[in-house]
């Protein structure tokens, strides 16, 4: 028998499967290297990223809508704003001018009969208005023409601006603010009560309060009772009449004279007030617009109830 004959027999099988379980194993031990990737020009390489979070549990906090504490309200109309700040320096210009004629009068150097910045009794003076030192400070003396023809010019301005005015707050309805009522004195009085740090409450109010209602209403008199005693005194013989219901020449200018002394302390108080009550009040003449509490009663709704 040939011996390759011998060799495929029966036990070469069994050799074959016996390297061919070695080999098996052999291969099961060794690590595997991964296919290498085939990387394409502009392909596009897609990478294994986390997936995307779910959306993001976000808390609803409940919040009450917020309400506004302050509004803008309308004070002014604007005619009224324009004739206040018109009449400002129209007035001024009339009493400083209106100073520059009297000082005629102010001067006993001349021994003049009128002498209408004197209290006393008889040749007894109790009290003069003006010493010497004011009348240098202003410059009054030998100004007297000067100071007629700023006066005569002037007064027509300071006429015709507050009878535009009185017209206005009658059409308008805006008199409704200033007149006083039953219930102002009272009010004047807790009012300045209350400025005298006597009282720590003020009274409610609309526009203007009690003491604001008469100061008012007594400068827009005042300022009628100006030109009618300023009339009696410049046109004495053509007014007669005025001048003598007035009580005489002499009488009318001590009348005028106190008059414009109540402007005077009305300027005073008046200002003093605004300062005090701060920038929102003076802002008003300016814009027209107040800022205030939301709970305060509307001026705007209260016009237009007026209907």
């Amino acid at each position: 028998m040939d011996e390759r004959e011998h060799n495929s027999g029966p036990m070469s099988s069994e050799g074959e499967k016996a390297g061919s379980a070695i080999n098996a194993e052999l291969s099961a031990t060794q690590p595997t290297e991964p296919a290498t990737a085939k990387l394409v020009e502009n392909d596009p390489v897609v990478l294994d990223a986390a997936p995307p979070p779910g959306p993001i549990a976000t808390e609803e906090i409940a919040r009450e809508p917020v309400s506004p504490s302050i509004r803008l309200d309308k004070k002014h109309p604007l005619a009224i704003r324009w004739m206040h700040w018109i009449n400002f320096p129209v007035l001024f210009t009339m009493i400083w001018s209106g100073l520059l004629i009297y000082w005629n009068d102010s001067d006993n150097a001349y021994k003049h009969p009128h002498a209408v910045y004197r209290i006393g009794v008889g040749p007894f003076t109790l009290v003069r208005f003006f010493p010497p030192w004011f009348w240098k400070a202003m410059n009054a003396p030998y100004h007297v023409t000067q100071g007629l023809g700023y006066h005569f010019f002037f007064m027509w301005l300071f006429a015709i601006n507050g009878i535009l005015y009185v017209l206005f707050t009658i059409f308008s309805g805006e008199w409704r603010f200033v007149v006083p009522d039953r219930k102002s004195l009272i009010e004047a009085i807790q009012v300045t009560l209350k400025d005298l740090h006597l009282i720590k409450y003020l009274p409610p109010q609309t526009k203007y309060n009690g003491a604001q209602k008469i100061a008012y209403t007594s400068v827009i008199l005042m300022g009628a009772g100006s030109l009618i005693t300023g009339l009696a005194i410049y046109k004495p013989t053509q007014a007669h009449w005025v001048t003598t219901l007035l009580g005489g020449y002499e009488m009318a200018r001590w009348e005028h004279f106190l008059l414009t002394m109540g402007f005077c302390g009305f300027f005073l108080i008046h200002v003093t007030q605004v300062v005090l009550a701060g920038w929102n009040n003076f802002r008003s003449m300016v814009s027209g617009l107040e800022v205030k509490p939301v709970q305060e009663p509307s001026l705007e709704a209260e016009r237009k109830s007026w209907g």
